[in-house]
């Protein structure tokens, strides 16, 4: 019976670990608030826009730690992700396990503003970006996703 009440108690302080002072909302991991499937709103390389009929076929779906990026159902890279939110801006790294560039790592940044996700990164191999940009030449990515709706 003690070891029940001390896993309550300890689950109890875990919930409350992840309460924000201002009402007790909870606040959710950054990794579980990327599950599920995504689909891009915005998207530029090299600071050249995507085309919407581009942007209409992409896709990610992050499963614990395993994202799959897909464009128009065809797969365009797979790759396990590392987040680190105490960073700012806070950083995500992909180790790409599929695609033509498995094997790569891939740093960038990420950032939510309500139901959106902004990503920034740098070419694989290359150094992590420090803002939400991306121009000519630079070789960097920039896209914003929001939650798939059924």
């Amino acid at each position: 019976m003690k070891s029940v009440v001390s896993a309550v108690f300890i689950l109890g302080l875990v919930a409350a670990s992840t309460a924000t002072a201002q009402g007790g909302t909870a606040v959710r991991p950054d990794s579980a608030r990327l599950q599920g499937t995504w689909v891009m709103v915005s998207g530029s390389a090299n600071g050249t826009a995507m085309p919407p009929s581009s942007l209409a076929g992409m896709r990610r779906t992050l499963s614990g730690n395993e994202l799959t990026v897909t464009m128009n159902g065809q797969l365009y890279f797979k790759a396990t992700i590392t987040l680190d939110r105490t960073k700012s801006p806070r950083t995500i790294d992909y180790r790409m396990t599929g695609g033509p560039t498995a094997g790569a790592v891939q740093r960038g940044i990420y950032a939510f503003s309500g139901d959106t996700v902004r990503f920034c990164f740098g070419a694989p191999g290359a150094p992590r970006p420090t803002e939400f940009a991306s121009v000519a030449g630079d070789n960097r990515t920039l896209s914003a996703w929001v939650p798939a709706r059924p």
